[in-house]
């Protein structure tokens, strides 16, 4: 069965952060698969909140979240930032735009579109 390992910015336990995915004050980690699961993995403190940005979008917290979240197959936001669109232009990681804050509907809609998700995974090199 397919699955992948996806990291969202979060605010609390229930809403995206609505600020750039750095900024996030931790990461939600699921295991999303194909057959419409989705497990909670962990809680990740976001380190990146400890870099003192010197401007907007800075490369050094793009380089602390990409760290932290090496093991992620795709990172799901609600909105888009510098580094985020970095990330995706890159092929650094997947990425998905969750378009809501609510976590709930967000995994609904990650699961919804999983196997476009997949193809993106499998371009970035992650399977």
């Amino acid at each position: 069965m397919r699955c992948v390992k996806v990291a969202f910015g979060m605010e609390d336990d229930e809403t995206l952060v609505d600020a750039h995915y750095g900024d996030s004050k931790f990461f939600a980690v699921y295991r999303i698969c194909e057959d419409g699961s989705a497990e909670l993995i962990e809680k990740r403190p976001n380190r990146a909140l400890e870099v003192e940005e010197r401007m907007h979008g800075d490369p050094k917290k793009l380089e602390v979240v990409m760290d932290q979240l090496r093991d992620a197959d795709v990172l799901a936001a609600f909105r888009m930032g510098p580094n985020f669109l970095r990330i995706k232009e890159n092929r650094l990681k997947a990425v998905f735009f969750t378009r809501t804050r609510d976590l709930k509907l967000a995994l609904k809609r990650l699961l919804d579109s999983f196997d476009e998700v997949w193809k993106e995974v499998e371009a970035c090199g992650h399977r």
